[in-house]
C-alpha cells in the first residue's frame, strides 16, 4: 500500500468527522467505503485490515468514525441509525467531489445495516458487500440489557458496551425500530455480497439469511467458517478482502473484471476468459446462455471464487454420471429416488495402478462413488453402476482425446 491519508469532511449533523483514506500504488482502479461496527471506530482490527488488503489489490479505501466515535466530533447520545447513513452519504460526497464516488459500499456489523440503507442515495455504487451484518438494526437493543426499561421511562440510560459507557437515548430506540430494511434490501437494485459466519454469537446466521432472502440478484453468499463476529483472525479479514476485490471487478465501470463488457461463448462453444482479477479468475460462459466463475484456491494463489478447473471436470463428470443413471432409471421403470456422485482426483504412481496400461510415472485416478437411494433391488443397484459407466462423458475420458489449439488470426498448433 502506497500511502493512508488522514482527512476530514463534514457529517450529517454538522460535525468534522475523522477518516482515512487508504490508497493502492498508481491510480485506483476504483474507490470503496467502508462502514465500521457499532460503537466501533475506523481503526477497528476489521476495517483496518480489510482496508489495507483491498488497497493491495488496487481499491482506494475510504473508512471513518461516524459522529461521536473515534476521533470524529459530535455527542453519541446524539446519533441514531439515520444519521449514521447520513454520516455514510456525506462521506461518498466527500470523495466524489474530491477523488471519485464509490463504486463499492462495505459494512460491518451495524455498518452493514447502514450501508444497505444508504445504498439508494449513493446511486454511483454498483456493489454492496456486508460483513456479520443484522437484517434489522434494531437487532442492537439487545446490547442495551436492562437499560432498555430505563431510557423507556427517564428518556436516557448510561449502557455499558465493549466496557466503555455510553449514553444512550429514546430517540435512537425509536429510531431502530422505525426501520423498515427488508423493503430497503428488496429495492437494492445492485450486487449484493453476504458474509456471515455460521459460529457468529453476536449476530446469528439466520440474519444472514433474511438479507439473502429479502435481496433480488445479483446476490451472493459466502460463509466465513469458524470466523467470530469481529474477524479477529487475520486471514479471515484477507479472505473477505481478496472475494470482495475479484466479486467488485464483475459490476465496476472499469477495471479487467466487468465480465458484461466480456464476449460471450457462441452457441456450441465455452469461452473462458481472464478477468483481471486476482491472478487466476475465469469468466466462463457457455452457449451464451450460462456464466459462472472459475479460479483457484487461495492456498494455489487464487481468490476461491469460484471452481478451479479440475473441480469442474469432475462435476461435468459427475452430472453426467447422474443424468445417464436418470435417463435409464425412467426408461426402464427403477423407481431411483436420488443419485448423488462424489468424486475426487489425484496423481498416483503408475506401478500402483492395476488396471492402467502406464507403468513408469504417475497417472490420473478419478475416485466416483455413487449412493443410490430408492427402493432398489441388488440387481437394479449393480445395473445401475454398470450404466454410469456408459455416460459420454466417462467415455470421452477413456478415449483418444485430440486437442486441437490455434492462435486467433494465426495458424492452427498441432
Amino acid at each position: 500500500m502506497a500511502e493512508t491519508r488522514k482527512i476530514t469532511f463534514t457529517g450529517a449533523l454538522g460535525n468534522e468527522l475523522a477518516a482515512r483514506l487508504d490508497l493502492p500504488d498508481g491510480a485506483p482502479r476504483a474507490f470503496a467505503l467502508f462502514a465500521h461496527c457499532f460503537t466501533c471506530s475506523k481503526d477497528i482490527f476489521t476495517a483496518s485490515r480489510v482496508s489495507a488488503a483491498l488497497a493491495e489489490r488496487g481499491f482506494g479505501v475510504l473508512r471513518f468514525d461516524f459522529t461521536g466515535l473515534g476521533s470524529s466530533e459530535g455527542e453519541f447520545a446524539n446519533t441514531n441509525f439515520t444519521s449514521n447513513v447520513g454520516d455514510l452519504v456525506a462521506a461518498a460526497d466527500y470523495l466524489k467531489a474530491h477523488y471519485q464516488a464509490p463504486s463499492i459500499l462495505i459494512g460491518h456489523s451495524l455498518g452493514g445495516a447502514a450501508v444497505l440503507a444508504a445504498a439508494g442515495q449513493i446511486p454511483e455504487a454498483d456493489a454492496v458487500a456486508t460483513i456479520a451484518a443484522p437484517c434489522d438494526p434494531a437487532h442492537v437493543a439487545h446490547n442495551f440489557g436492562d437499560a432498555v426499561a430505563e431510557i423507556e421511562a427517564k428518556g436516557e440510560a448510561k449502557v455499558s458496551l465493549g466496557g466503555r459507557p455510553f449514553t444512550i437515548r429514546k430517540q435512537f430506540l425509536e429510531d431502530i425500530a422505525e426501520q423498515k430494511m427488508l423493503e430497503a434490501i428488496g429495492s437494492l437494485r445492485k450486487a449484493l455480497l453476504i458474509f456471515h459466519g455460521p459460529l457468529d454469537e453476536i449476530v446469528t446466521v439466520d440474519n444472514a439469511a433474511r438479507i439473502f432472502g429479502a435481496a433480488k440478484y445479483p446476490k451472493s453468499f459466502v460463509s466465513l467458517d469458524d470466523a467470530d463476529h469481529l474477524l479477529s483472525n487475520r486471514s479471515d479479514a484477507v479472505y473477505v478482502a481478496d472475494l470482495i476485490a475479484a466479486w467488485a471487478s464483475r459490476y465496476l465501470d472499469s477495471g479487467g473484471g466487468d465480465s458484461d463488457a466480456l464476449p460471450k461463448a457462441k452457441g456450441g462453444q465455452v469461452r473462458v476468459t481472464e478477468t483481471g482479477a486476482g491472478r487466476f479468475q475465469q469468466s466462463v460462459s457457455t452457449g451464451g446462455r450460462h456464466e459462472l466463475m472459475a479460479d483457484e484456491p487461495v492456498d494455489f494463489g487464487g481468490t476461491d471464487t469460484g471452481p478451479s478447473p479440475y473441480d469442474l471436470l469432475l462435476a461435468g463428470l459427475g452430472a453426467c454420471t447422474s443424468m445417464t443413471m436418470r435417463m435409464y432409471a425412467e426408461r426402464k421403470g427403477i423407481k431411483l429416488e436420488r443419485a448423488s456422485v462424489n468424486l475426487s482426483h489425484q496423481k498416483v504412481h503408475a506401478e500402483d495402478c492395476a488396471d492402467c496400461e502406464t507403468t513408469e510415472g504417475m497417472v490420473d485416478q478419478i475416485e466416483r462413488v455413487i449412493e443410490l437411494t430408492g427402493d432398489l433391488s441388488e440387481k437394479e443397484r449393480v445395473k445401475l453402476l454398470e450404466i454410469a459407466g456408459k455416460c459420454p462423458v466417462h467415455r470421452t475420458l477413456h478415449s483418444e482425446v485430440m486437442v486441437k489449439s490455434a492462435l486467433v488470426g494465426g495458424e492452427e498448433v498441432k
